[in-house]
């Protein structure tokens, strides 16, 4: 069996706050979390369909990677605050 892991930053220490991928022995995907201690949202039949069912439970703000840890991601949130939304630092 397989997963399929997303974070919202580049370097170790990623997150752990987006659902994630896992191939079911007949063939099928399912789509769990974002923490192991999470229930399985879905089952499905195509890989599609599992991407589909991420990108659905997002969390809120969920922009392009923040190209950094999560430590320096929860900074950078922080610093600019709850009323803005993320703008990970560009690329270069």
């Amino acid at each position: 069996m397989w997963e399929l892991h997303f974070s919202r930053c580049t370097q170790v220490r990623y997150t752990w706050d987006i659902p994630y991928i896992g191939t079911l022995h007949n063939g099928r995907y399912y789509v769990e979390g974002p923490s192991r201690n999470s229930p399985r949202i879905a089952e499905t039949d195509s890989p599609q369909g599992a991407v589909a069912m991420v990108l659905r439970n997002l969390p809120p703000r969920c922009g392009p990677a923040f190209i950094g840890n999560a430590d320096e991601l929860a900074a950078y949130e922080f610093a600019r605050g709850p009323e803005r939304p993320s703008d990970p630092r560009p690329f270069g």
